[in-house]
């Protein structure tokens, strides 16, 4: 098996706070926040330390992006609920997190022929003139990744590490096998 390497770029996850979310209060309390109700539902929270921007909807959802993994997902959230009880709301259930993307980049160390691999492999969308890098869709596990003659890879789609490692697994699989034939 070839030698790859996968650093976890960001993570979207979901929650909910089940609790309603005054924005408009929120945005006024907050410097941090943008929101414009005309042009869209959510405020937007940016948090500094870990680096990630929670969208925060008034049927108090929230979803998270920016955090590269699942401890820092749960300290934006926990960061959040602080900032709520500064507008007196209190957030007494610890919320479940749900990731809903992950998205990963990495190197599996192989000169890539995207020529063959768009001709062997099911499921690719690769145009040279227009982007250098081939679109792989993986149906089991379920991710997608975009492909570069270097070797270099980013993998999106996958909702756990477990999932992430068993797509690279597959992917240099079905790799291997192509440029045999």
């Amino acid at each position: 098996m070839a030698k790859t390497s996968l650093k976890v770029q960001n993570i979207v996850a979901t929650t909910s706070l089940g609790k309603e979310i005054p924005l408009t209060k929120l945005a006024k309390t907050l410097p941090n926040t943008e929101y414009n109700p005309e042009t869209f539902p959510g405020l937007v929270l940016r948090v500094k330390k870990p680096k990630s921007a929670v969208l925060v909807f008034s049927s108090g959802n929230l979803v998270c992006t920016g955090t590269k993994s699942i401890g820092q997902v749960r300290q934006v959230i926990d960061i959040v609920i602080k900032q709520l009880r500064k507008i007196n709301i209190k957030i007494t259930e610890k919320p479940k997190i749900n990731v809903q993307n992950i998205v990963a980049s990495g190197n599996i160390n192989m000169t890539l022929n995207l020529n063959i691999l768009s001709l062997t492999l099911e499921n690719t969308e690769y145009e040279p003139e227009q982007f250098p890098g081939l679109v792989y869709k993986l149906e089991k596990p379920t991710a997608t990744f975009l492909l570069f003659t270097n070797g270099k890879l980013v993998c999106t789609g996958t909702k756990n590490r477990k999932q992430l490692e068993e797509a690279m697994k597959q992917l240099i699989k079905n790799i291997k096998e192509a440029m045999k034939s």
